[in-house]
């Protein structure tokens, strides 16, 4: 067994590791990812149903954050290729100055165009979320390679922060913005909000990173896409891997099913203002996430992930339920704030143990590509629920919809059963390996 080496280098410092200028870099980054992705969804569904949009066009049109799922799909292309009048900045600024132009201009877009235009209004939208999610993938890159794994704690948290405050400006403020200034006005307000995080990408420093460049597109295809999730398959055997993806495909769906365009119809058709939606699904709401999200660490610290991801599945999909409460007291800001503590703080609480049990997935030869297709096959069944989601809650009242939402659960209970031998085991194991050394 390998001894210590006597030189052993001290601790790094969590001062120094936040007060690093990347960790601010990230912040500013994190603001940039996060204030794109409610202008095409929840915020997004009011700006239509004032407009007399249908329901179901409404969860249609605003489900086109579900672009976010498929971004593994053009993600080599920012591996493999430089962008013509933006090499200049390299690799990753380059794509992420590209990626921050088109969410400005796509947000500018939409003020111009507004409802009323329909069909290039909905174009608008979907090239905002088209370059958000590329500017996703520019970011996740740029953070891997500007530090050493070390600080890569403190760039997370960073981020994290930014990404609730543009959140924050996308949801609350943008709501509260849109009871006293119109709507277009609002979207143009939030497409110059992108002017700082611009500004920080044309000053940050380009990571020193060594890319190996595949020979052609048909080799990066290969090499980004195609072997890492082969490479899954491989390890876990066909009949595994395929279970444990069913899995993935199912447990998250009444977490998604409630973040899309339904959500906005439902709280004004219960008798709320954007206000008093803003102040407490926006504001109160966030930071009761952020209160589970410690929680949901802590627990993953204590027992692992995937006894915490057993409960909190359960925990999440039940709280939907919570829905029928405020269909039975409309209007009632007392409900609604118990109905959005419970439902944000079990969404919080999903969030690490979901972390921890995907990275325990993932072969670190291929970290940033299987993190990136197994993330994506989370969330997509949830979005195209949601791209339903209206049809079904116009055939069977919101009460109804919520209810299908909670029945999803059980399937994934089910293959959580079968799975619990082979990944509870293999967590045992590796906590005694850690333990060992």
């Amino acid at each position: 067994m390998p001894t210590e080496p006597a030189g052993r280098p001290a601790k790094p410092s969590v001062w120094r590791a936040f007060a690093q200028p990347a960790a601010w870099t990230m912040f500013l980054f994190g603001f940039s990812s996060g204030l794109p992705f409610l202008l095409v969804a929840g915020t997004l569904a009011y700006w239509l149903k004032e407009n007399g949009i249908k329901l179901a066009d409404i969860t249609m049109i605003a489900s086109a954050g579900m672009t976010y799922a498929f971004k593994f799909v053009w993600a080599p292309l920012l591996d493999h290729w430089r962008l013509p009048g933006f090499a200049r900045l390299g690799q990753r600024r380059g794509w992420l100055l590209f990626a921050q132009l088109g969410v400005m201009l796509g947000l500018l877009a939409m003020a111009a165009l507004t409802p009323v235009q329909l069909v290039p209004f909905v174009a608008a939208t979907l090239a905002v979320a088209f370059f958000g999610a590329t500017q996703d993938i520019a970011v996740d890159a740029y953070r891997i390679e500007i530090a050493p794994i070390e600080a890569q704690g403190a760039l997370v948290a960073t981020y994290s922060l930014g990404y609730r405050i543009g959140l924050l400006l996308a949801g609350a403020v943008a709501l509260i913005l849109a009871d006293h200034l119109p709507w277009r006005l609002v979207y143009a307000l939030m497409a110059l909000a992108m002017a700082v995080p611009l500004a920080t990408t044309l000053v940050a420093r380009e990571p020193e990173a060594l890319r190996i460049r595949a020979a052609g597109w048909r080799d990066a295809m290969r090499e980004s896409v195609l072997d890492p999730f082969a490479d899954f398959f491989r390890r876990y055997g066909w009949a595994l891997a395929g279970v444990t993806l069913l899995f993935l495909l199912l447990f998250k769906m009444p977490e998604q099913a409630t973040i899309g365009g339904i959500m906005s119809p439902f709280y004004r058709d219960m008798g709320f203002s954007k206000t008093e939606i803003g102040t407490i699904t926006k504001i109160y709401g966030i930071w009761i996430g952020i209160v589970g999200v410690f929680l949901g660490g802590a627990a993953v610290a204590r027992w692992g992930a995937w006894r915490p991801l057993g409960v909190t599945i359960v925990l999440c999909g039940c709280s939907n339920l919570l829905y029928l409460l405020l269909i039975a007291h409309p209007g009632n800001l007392l409900v609604l704030t118990l109905v959005i503590s419970g439902e944000n703080l079990t969404l919080g609480m999903l969030g690490p143990p979901t972390v921890a049990f995907l990275s325990s997935l993932v072969n670190r030869q291929h970290t940033a590509t299987q993190y990136a297709l197994l993330s994506s096959l989370v969330n997509l069944p949830g979005k195209l629920l949601g791209f339903f989601a209206g049809g079904i809650a116009s055939a069977t009242g919101y009460g109804g919809y919520f209810v299908i939402t909670v029945l999803a659960v059980l399937p994934s209970m089910l293959l959580f059963a079968g799975l619990w031998r082979c990944f509870r085991g293999e967590e045992r194991a590796r906590a005694a390996a850690e333990g060992a050394t």
